[in-house]
């Protein structure tokens, strides 16, 4: 069996799942963010009255913080005093941060298990060798009674990655040249396995990125096997024990892609699909209003560190906002004792409080018609950031910041600040 089928098979208490079979799975850890939290409250108040494990659901504030109108600031009482009703596990302003960073910051993802969110991301933790996956606000309710939940095994592809990472290309590029060759649709309900030699020498910070995005092309999930770098991670971060799960050898894929890395620009995916990535030399030169640092796929400290080497002593175009949200509390205070915070001041930028911020288009540097951003995110979908009629460009947290920096996309490997290998 493959790596997901092996956690699939031992949530449901078989010796043996194959793609297409329908289970009912025990769920390890359950998510919920501030955006669905009334609609799973109230869905999930009509058919029970505790929570199945109050230590395995986990509640996070981070679309609309602080609350920045009043269904925000009422949201936020509501799953207060939901805390307090259950005993559930709960991260208040200032204290966690994205959902997706928080999960895994704060021990709550381990390899080989099952882990359900109200986010469509929430196939971040794959990185960490587990099953993670997005579902509805009905489907949560009834996890958060019962502490299981049905699903359709999907069958694996793989995609092998050979060659030899180039420099300033970290996870965010290869996966949009990934999805630039396969298409937004190229693995529908499949469990995407990113596996090859390149993926060792990826930091956890990249795989992240790339098993966030396995979204975006339309994957049930995305997972590394776990490695020494997992298990030392998650180790540091939870004493609860944990059984590493890797694809047996013999097993058989639907499909099975390599791709060779090492000539691999930065990627610049242009609107109006992540799907639609380009080298950035054949993107460089168009004008920018907006760019973006940040969100559950490129706010940590590999992106920042990235980008401060950028922007070191230089200064934010003056037609350009550049907005700068860590992923984290972690994060922002490591930044700060790093004096990585103080380069994007310096340089002019808007540093906010951890929070999803323009990635969601809610609270923070919602776009104008017209306006053009070059974000680090993971949509550029029209309308997702703003008005129908704004565009946003998709790129590492390196490009972001050299386009910052000169007013248009800007191959960030042009500065002489570039960061080498």
């Amino acid at each position: 069996m493959t790596i997901t089928e092996k956690i699939l098979a031992r949530a449901s208490n078989k010796r043996k799942v194959s793609p297409g079979d329908i289970i009912v799975a025990k769920i390890d850890m359950a998510m919920c963010n501030d955006i669905a939290a009334p609609d799973v409250i109230s869905a999930f108040r009509e058919i029970a009255d505790k929570v199945w494990d109050p230590q395995r659901v986990v509640f996070i504030m981070d679309h609309c913080v602080p609350a920045h109108n009043l269904w925000a600031a009422t949201t936020a009482r509501l799953i207060r005093e939901f805390k307090k009703q259950q005993g559930i596990i709960f991260y208040e302003i200032g204290r966690g941060g994205i959902e997706h960073q928080v999960m895994h910051e704060k021990g709550h993802v381990r390899p080989g298990e099952v882990i359900v969110g109200t986010d469509s991301h929430t196939c971040t933790y794959g990185a960490l060798g587990a099953f993670s996956t997005g579902i509805g606000a009905t489907e949560m309710a009834g996890v958060l009674a019962t502490g299981e939940l049905w699903f359709k095994v999907p069958a694996s592809i793989k995609f092998n990655l050979i060659g030899k990472l180039p420099e300033i290309v970290v996870g965010k590029d290869i996966w949009l040249y990934i999805a630039s060759q396969i298409g937004a649709d190229g693995a529908l309900y499949k469990a995407v396995e990113y596996t090859g030699p390149v993926t060792k020498e990826m930091s956890l910070d990249s795989r992240l990125s790339m098993c966030n995005m396995a979204v975006e092309i339309s994957a049930k999930n995305g997972v590394f096997e776990p490695d020494e770098k997992v298990i030392e991670y998650v180790r540091q971060r939870t004493n609860k024990q944990f059984e590493t799960v890797r694809s047996d050898s013999d097993t058989e894929y639907e499909e099975i892609f390599e791709f060779d890395v090492s000539n691999v620009e930065p990627q610049v995916a242009v609107p109006y699909s992540p799907a639609n990535a380009k080298p950035v030399s054949e993107v460089a030169g168009v004008k920018i209003d907006q760019a973006f640092i940040g969100s559950c796929t490129n706010g940590r400290m590999e992106d920042l560190r990235m980008a401060a080497r950028i922007l070191e002593g230089e200064k934010v175009h003056p037609d350009v906002r550049l907005i700068v949200i860590p992923a984290s509390h972690e994060i922002y205070r490591q930044a700060t004792a790093e004096g990585i915070l103080d380069v994007f001041l310096k340089a002019g930028a808007a540093v906010c409080y951890p929070s999803c911020g323009p990635c969601a288009g809610i609270d923070k540097g919602v776009l104008a018609a017209d306006d053009v951003c070059i974000s680090s995110t993971n949509r550029n979908f029209k309308g997702r950031q703003g008005h129908p009629e704004s565009k946003t460009y998709l790129a590492n947290a390196a490009t972001v910041a050299a386009s910052a920096v000169k007013g248009v996309i800007t191959d960030p490997r042009s500065l002489k600040s570039a960061p080498r290998r």
